[in-house]
């Protein structure tokens, strides 16, 4: 097996390819980590989400990582990572824009909102529940590929 260390352009591709990551956050030293249904564009990672656990967290401390990965046939893959910064898009002035962005780039896939308006026992249609448009400033980016020799 060949480990080759990816360039910047390979990781924001893999990153405007994908839809899918695990986000990291942290706060009083304890890590936790969830699935993020996201879209890229722009040095950010633009996604949705009810209030819970992961934007009370992110809120106190906004500084994230998120992991993206393909996989490709035997034991080949890619694997990417972002470092980066969480920044909440409120529904105010001075904001729309941003909010505007996010609508737009989710929205191009069907079903969008879904992960992230869903918890365990709502229905679909909880439509009055708060909700949070947010984005991940992407400060630094690495990413490995694992080949075949």
């Amino acid at each position: 097996m060949i480990i080759r260390t990816l360039s910047t352009l390979e990781c924001t591709k893999l990153l405007a390819a994908n839809r899918f990551a695990r986000l990291a956050c942290a706060k009083d030293g304890q890590p936790y980590v969830v699935p993020l249904y996201y879209a890229h564009s722009d040095h950010h990672l633009y996604a949705f989400s009810m209030l819970g656990k992961k934007i009370d967290w992110m809120r106190v401390n906004p500084l994230v990582s998120a992991q993206v990965d393909e996989r490709g046939s035997g034991r080949a893959w890619k694997s990417v990572i972002v470092d980066g910064r969480y920044e909440e898009l409120p529904d105010r002035i001075g904001h729309k824009l941003q909010r505007d962005q996010a609508w737009a780039l989710l929205s191009k896939h069907a079903d969008w909102w879904e992960p992230g308006a869903l918890k365990p026992g709502t229905s679909p249609t909880a439509d009055d529940l708060p909700h949070v448009f947010f984005r991940i400033f992407i400060a630094n980016v690495s990413g490995r590929q694992a080949m075949e020799s």
